[in-house]
């Protein structure tokens, strides 16, 4: 593997942030992009649905202990240890920054960087494919319950009576994407300009976000050493889950392919799915300081996740159940 590069769609989220807190849309204009936004993320959520391979999934649901191990980590270690980060407000994390890091916790894992890492790292990729099938289904009920618990006191996010219109708005529209997978499943992933509106959806989300937040003054909340320290925060997030991730698959007994899949598919966190929840379930006003750490958190799990592939990937041979320890992590 080439040494990780920075990624470009997280170039263009920035710079589509950047761009909408100098140029903010207000107004009609504003209250337009707002439903055309709304109508964008129901249809993304029907697209994902229509994506993802269920027949992948139960055929892999024999393996319960590795899908298991994947789903507390993406479900209950995270949200415990976003908790425990409480302990640093205010003087590292301001209030909305830790709300913000506690939504990246609640998220559902990715799906292609999974995929893509468990395999150059040679780990089991039809339960990496698994795995992150079953995150992703879960997520979108288990996304808006856990932050409406965990987020909704200090924000007012996802009160829990706003439960249905989630469900009409996410839910329903993934449901009837998988439904309607058998049809148009095959079509959706071979065609690149859906792949092409996936991204533009996102990017429409940020500006949206983020001209809402500028309207609202967010930047007044956010000084570079903040932004320092909330990267430092993402990092050593992202290295406990690592370590935890990688102690709890030799604990387990796993071999060394799964080891991987778990050590990749239990650390990500997902922006395509994450960044156009938020626009759902974050109040619109604190959105773009909301989606920081998730912002953040993608990008440093992208390049540490490449470092650990190569160093799986260069395993000795001659021994099939060995795998890297995470730094951090002890046998």
């Amino acid at each position: 593997m080439k040494r990780p590069r920075t990624d470009p769609y997280i170039i263009a989220i920035v710079l589509t942030a950047v761009l909408a807190a100098f140029f903010p849309i207000r107004g009609e204009p504003a209250v337009v992009l707002d439903a055309a936004v709304t109508v964008a993320v129901g249809f993304l959520f029907f697209l994902y649905g229509a994506r993802l391979p269920h027949g992948a999934a139960w055929e892999g649901i024999r393996h319960w202990r590795l899908h298991g191990a994947i789903l507390l980590s993406t479900y209950a270690l995270f949200p415990v240890l976003g908790l425990a980060t409480a302990v640093l407000v205010p003087a590292v994390l301001s209030e909305p920054l830790h709300l913000g890091l506690l939504f990246l916790c609640v998220l559902p894992s990715t799906v292609q960087s999974s995929i893509t890492f468990t395999s150059l790292a040679g780990g089991n990729v039809a339960a990496a494919i698994c795995a992150a099938t079953f995150s992703n289904v879960l997520g979108v009920l288990l996304t808006p319950v856990l932050a409406g618990l965990l987020l909704a006191g200090g924000t007012g996010a996802v009160p829990l009576d706003a439960l249905p219109e989630i469900v009409l708005l996410l839910l329903v529209p993934f449901l009837l994407g998988q439904f309607a997978r058998r049809w148009i499943g095959e079509r959706v992933r071979e065609q690149r300009v859906l792949g092409k509106l996936d991204r533009g959806v996102i990017l429409a989300v940020v500006f949206s976000a983020f001209s809402e937040g500028t309207a609202h003054g967010i930047w007044k909340q956010l000084t570079p050493s903040r932004l320092l320290l909330l990267a430092a925060v993402c990092l050593v997030l992202l290295v406990v889950v690592l370590a935890v991730t990688s102690l709890a698959a030799r604990w387990c007994g796993f071999t060394a392919p799964d080891r991987i899949a778990l050590v990749f598919a239990g650390s990500k966190k997902s922006l395509a799915s994450g960044l156009p929840m938020a626009s759902v379930l974050l109040p619109a006003a604190s959105v773009g300081l909301l989606v920081l750490p998730l912002m953040l958190y993608h990008q440093l799990q992208l390049i540490a996740c490449a470092w650990l592939a190569r160093r799986f990937a260069e395993r000795p041979a001659e021994d099939p159940a060995s795998a890297p320890a995470v730094p951090g992590a002890s046998a």
